[in-house]
């Protein structure tokens, strides 16, 4: 009998491991080696959503699956966890954390599933914290690793169920051009860099609770002007190219212009130059 497509692919995580016969490369591999790869198969599972292109999602979800085998295989060989462990882990958590489902509570919608569901997970950080001997705290579990605007979102939604947290966008809309003037401010004085970088910083940590309280994503939202910002740079490029220049001898009027062109050709539905 064949063996599952899951059990095949750990067979060969295990086979590029070994010791004797394995890949040269896969075998001094560690945790942290393997993590920034982790990252990255992460954000083009998301690239590939974006995109819409249902072919490359597939491989793209076979990539990071494949760092989930290697993570696993890379504890067993430690004696840590193993495959089995990581699936079992997960499922317990989903049953413990969808009572509706499982179990006997009745949820009457998506935003009472939703505060069920931070009640069941701050539950599960108070007791890890008692675990470990130390003070509970509502932005136990805010990885570091996470992206700085996606943490910075984070930490705004952890607080305000709390009631730290501003009432309205319009007040955050306040508090952002305070943080604007304050930036403004320290590059007037000609501050230390590093006030400056704090300054900017709190300007970019207000940006992100007003996505939030806007209700978006701000990493998405940055994807997105960036996809913008590449594809009109690209036009400039274009229109110079077509008149025999490129932007190294162009002067900044001619690139606005062309800029601005980008603008009125993607509000009209045309995406390259005639």
């Amino acid at each position: 009998m064949a063996p599952s497509p899951i059990d095949r692919l750990r067979a060969i995580m295990v086979r590029l491991r070994d010791p004797e016969t394995g890949c040269p490369w896969d075998k001094v591999q560690t945790f942290a080696s393997i993590a920034p790869h982790t990252l990255e198969e992460a954000y083009e599972v998301v690239d590939a959503i974006e995109r819409g292109t249902t072919a490359d999602l597939r491989d793209e979800l076979g990539d990071l699956l494949f760092q989930v085998v290697y993570h696993a295989c890379l504890a067993e060989e430690q004696g840590l966890f193993t495959f089995d462990d990581v699936a079992t882990a997960m499922a317990d958590k989903l049953v413990r954390r969808h009572p509706h489902v499982f179990g006997d509570e009745a949820v009457r919608d998506a935003q009472a599933q939703t505060q069920a569901w931070e009640r069941q997970k701050a539950a599960e950080r108070a007791a890890r914290a008692a675990a470990s001997g130390q003070a509970p705290s509502v932005l136990d579990g805010v990885t570091q690793a996470l992206p700085a605007l996606s943490r910075a979102q984070k930490l705004g939604q952890r607080v305000a169920p709390v009631g730290f947290d501003w009432p309205t966008p319009a007040a955050v809309f306040e508090k952002l051009d305070e943080e604007v003037r304050e930036l403004q401010d320290e590059l007037t004085a000609g501050s230390d860099p590093e006030l400056v970088a704090g300054e900017l910083g709190d300007m970019l940590f207000v940006v992100a609770q007003l996505a939030r309280k806007l209700g978006q994503d701000p990493e998405r939202a940055l994807r997105l002007a960036n996809a913008k910002f590449e594809r009109r740079f690209r036009h400039v490029e274009a229109g110079l190219a077509a008149r025999g220049q490129s932007p190294a001898d162009a002067t900044l009027d001619e690139m606005e212009e062309l800029w601005a062109d980008a603008k009125r050709r993607e509000r009209s539905g045309k995406t390259a130059l005639a």
